[in-house]
């Protein structure tokens, strides 16, 4: 899906900047202009500080813009807007992982049973079927994480955003969470956007992915990757795979060097 002007646009963003005041002024946001299509899933990239988990803030009404628009196109009135799975699953410690993931709907006054109904649907759906009356204490950092994702899943929002979901794991749990979350958007076809520091993940993912300037952040370029929907694991191994993934990088090795070095 690389042209969104093909589908439906789901997200608009126009001129958008984002300030913060201070005893000196930061701009964090500067001019971004964006259209993500329907069922569309954008990777976003970019240093450390560059405004990327900003710009979702922005998207899910967290923060208003400073200057420019921030557009949602809703499809069913009612739904909620959008679900946040955060780098840190950020769990209730005092509810059991359904009730959890049924807080979402019960917070829209969906039912109790029903509620618990659509966590259970959800939690199968991420293997954690059997898991639904353990505690978060009770699981690991792997399970916690896709309990986050289960639980902004349940609130059947219309776009997903997912800021560093998988940072704080290991390769190997990383590398089977984002197995997951390829079948996932397979299976129910979301709107993501999906921050990111590993390119690798970026463009095992996304349909696009939006490389970012170091502060203030600019979109830099916007790299279309043409792999089916369909797509497997085995990718990782192909060759186009890995002259992406290096031209990525290729891309963002000085606005990485820029903000190490406070030189931009």
């Amino acid at each position: 899906m690389s042209d969104p002007k093909a589908t439906d646009v789901k997200v608009r963003l126009t001129g958008v900047t984002k300030t913060f005041a201070g005893a000196e002024e930061v701009t964090a946001l500067d001019d971004i202009s964006l259209e993500i299509g329907e069922s569309e899933f954008v990777a976003i990239v970019g240093p450390s500080g560059c405004g990327k988990s900003t710009l979702l803030r922005l998207v899910a009404g967290l923060q208003d813009a400073t200057a420019g628009e921030v557009e949602i196109q809703q499809s069913k009135p009612g739904r909620p807007k959008t679900a946040m799975v955060f780098q840190e699953h950020a769990l209730f410690p005092w509810l059991s992982v359904r009730d959890n993931v049924a807080f979402g709907p019960r917070n829209r006054d969906v039912p109790k049973k029903e509620a618990a109904d659509i966590a259970d649907a959800q939690l199968d759906r991420l293997g954690l079927g059997r898991f639904g009356d353990f505690y978060p204490h009770q699981l690991s950092g792997g399970m916690k994480q896709r309990v986050g994702i289960a639980r902004a899943l349940a609130q059947d929002a219309e776009i997903l955003l997912m800021d560093e979901p998988l940072g704080a794991l290991d390769a190997q749990t990383r590398t089977l969470l984002q197995e997951q979350i390829l079948e996932l958007r397979q299976e129910s076809r979301p709107t993501v956007m999906y921050i990111t520091h590993a390119i690798d993940e970026a463009v095992f993912l996304a349909d696009r992915v939006m490389l970012m300037s170091a502060r203030p952040g600019r979109i830099s370029d916007i790299i279309e990757l043409d792999f089916p929907i369909d797509r497997g694991p085995e990718l990782r191994g192909t060759e186009k795979f890995a002259k992406l993934s290096q031209d990525i990088w290729n891309h963002l090795r000085d606005e990485v060097q820029a903000a190490m070095t406070g030189e931009k």
